[in-house]
């Protein structure tokens, strides 16, 4: 479930982005956020996004290629956010920390030319689930407001009774490996079905922004993941479900045309509001 990527440099452009990375607290240590916005631009949408790995590994380096993309074609102002990871930092450590660092952004957006008011969250694989996990969080807590969420290929459901068959499938992943990371991550039962771990055992769904739920053909997840849409759906949430054909679990993060849809859906949801002018009245000369 972790892709390897070259590491970046502190601060970098490259494809007209400005690339900087901060440290920032989080709930039982520092974490790391990597921002990426298009050079010279202000006041554009924000992007929360959380990369892959099973909730055991990966880094930011894994989420570099969605958060290029989804800043400059969005284009928006991309804050890519590390988490504490199992074994070492069991749950609530990662929601927390996704927490942590949308209360973070929501403060000091302006500092880096975004605009709190639109914001939005992202995320793939375990990112994926700590992103709609946040939305249950933030809504409960009244904390931060979010107008739209992205999930590609999340991991949503520690049960694993909603799996597809990976030899079907033709899956690149298994029930055992996603057994291995919920094992680590998850290590007491009752954790699993707490609503902030396993939204689908969720039954207040309600309030929570309008989703993109993208998921891969040859992926167990994408059984669980359609589910879920149903879910939102059903508890009123406005919805877009994608199924990939031909693509593996792995390859969803950096395909195109799902990337192209995220960028296209997070730009219609996070458009500035436009005010109606109000209509003249008549005065009463009678």
């Amino acid at each position: 479930m972790k892709t390897h990527r070259p590491p970046l440099a502190a601060v970098s452009r490259l494809a007209a982005l400005l690339i900087e990375e901060r440290t920032i607290d989080g709930y039982a240590g520092a974490i790391r956020v990597r921002l990426y916005r298009p050079d010279d631009a202000a006041a554009l949408p924000v992007v929360l996004y959380f990369h892959g790995g099973g909730f055991t590994s990966g880094s930011l380096d894994d989420a570099d290629t969605p958060a290029r993309f989804i800043a400059a074609h969005c284009p928006a102002l991309v804050v890519s956010a590390g988490y504490s990871l199992a074994p070492a930092a069991p749950f609530p450590a990662a929601p927390e920390d996704s927490h942590a660092a949308a209360v973070w952004i929501a403060a000091h957006a302006h500092d880096f030319g975004g605009d709190p008011t639109r914001l939005a969250v992202a995320g793939d694989d375990a990112g994926g689930n700590l992103a709609t996990c946040l939305t249950l969080i933030a809504r409960d807590r009244h904390s931060v407001e979010f107008a739209a969420q992205v999930l590609l290929g999340p991991m949503l459901d520690p049960s694993m009774t909603r799996l597809g068959d990976a030899a079907r499938l033709h899956s690149d992943i298994t029930a055992q490996a996603c057994a291995l990371c919920y094992r680590q991550y998850l290590p007491r039962a009752d954790q699993r079905v707490h609503p902030y771990a396993a939204p689908l055992e969720s039954l207040r769904l309600h309030g929570l922004p309008p989703a993109l739920i993208a998921t891969a053909q040859c992926d167990v997840l994408h059984v669980e993941a359609e589910k879920y849409a149903a879910a939102l759906i059903a508890a009123g949430v406005p919805t877009q479900v994608t199924r990939h054909a031909d693509l593996t679990h792995a390859q969803l993060p950096t395909h195109t045309p799902a990337l192209a849809e995220a960028a296209e859906f997070l730009g219609r949801r996070l458009a500035p509001r436009t005010r109606r002018p109000r209509a003249l009245r008549t005065p009463n000369l009678g």
